[in-house]
């Protein structure tokens, strides 16, 4: 089975800054990590090798020190890695990226799954998985929180929703975006490691896979952020009421939280 999953590079969350002219994120500087939700992404993929043989293949889009993140994913046990590297990548929007992600699926010879983190922690999107598999007209599932069972044609999944969750059985070629439920990241082993850092990664830019320039990069995507600003502060006055019994601090905190217009 050929597994491929997609990883991100992004600022570590502290780390954040917004370019107040271009409103995108400043990333030279910055702290870069693993995706959290990656993590996760990598370690079922793993897992689902282990059970069922194959290869896992590591693919992410970004700047040359990207290949870190990949380079903790072969630690955890990805079989190669793919970064796609150019300044015409630069700027790219979740629909853009979509589309490179999926053409590179594509060059690499298609893949029986495709296995995503639930979002990136720099944008929230939750739209790069759902993107590819729309691009590459195959079945999906979001938010999974455990596979149950994959065969040569088919994989069994539980999908979290608001009042539960759902059991589907997907026909492969699939692409599902998983939660941090789904599994505990195995901590790389030295030896496995220092293999990582010596490893090959295949460095690919547009011609490479075929794409087409005038869908990719910033000037073919169609998000626009227009402005952005820090959330509001919020009331940091702590209030101690002293009502005495249980019932006249419980009637004197809700007397309080209807004041101030939060009942």
């Amino acid at each position: 089975m050929k597994i491929v999953v997609c990883v991100k590079q992004v600022p570590a969350t502290a780390d954040a800054r917004i370019d107040p002219e271009t409103k995108r994120i400043i990333r030279e500087g910055t702290k870069a990590v693993l995706n959290p939700f990656d993590l996760y992404a990598v370690e079922e993929a793993v897992r689902i090798r282990e059970r069922a043989g194959g290869e896992v293949i590591a693919l992410s889009m970004g700047p040359e020190n990207a290949k870190n993140s990949l380079i903790e994913a072969l630690s955890m046990g990805a079989d190669r890695a793919v970064l796609l590297c150019d300044r015409a990548f630069g700027g790219s929007d979740t629909w853009a990226t979509g589309y490179a992600l999926s053409k590179a699926i594509e060059a690499l010879g298609g893949a029986d799954l495709i296995i995503c983190g639930k979002q990136a922690v720099d944008g929230d999107t939750a739209q790069v998985g759902p993107g590819i598999a729309a691009r590459l007209d195959i079945m999906q599932a979001a938010n999974v929180s455990k596979v149950e069972d994959v065969d040569p044609g088919h994989i069994r999944v539980c999908r979290s929703n608001e009042y539960g969750y759902d059991l589907l059985r997907l026909r492969l070629p699939a692409l599902i975006t998983v939660l941090k439920d789904i599994n505990i990241p195995r901590i790389p082993t030295l030896k496995n490691a220092r293999k990582a850092r010596q490893a090959d990664i295949a460095v690919w830019t547009p011609s490479d896979i075929g794409a087409d320039p005038g869908l990719i990069g910033l000037n073919a995507s169609p998000t626009r952020v227009v402005k952005t600003e820090p959330p509001a502060l919020r009331d940091s006055v702590t209030l101690h009421i002293d009502g005495g019994e249980p019932e006249k601090a419980a009637a004197a905190l809700a007397g309080e939280l209807f004041g101030r217009g939060l009942l």
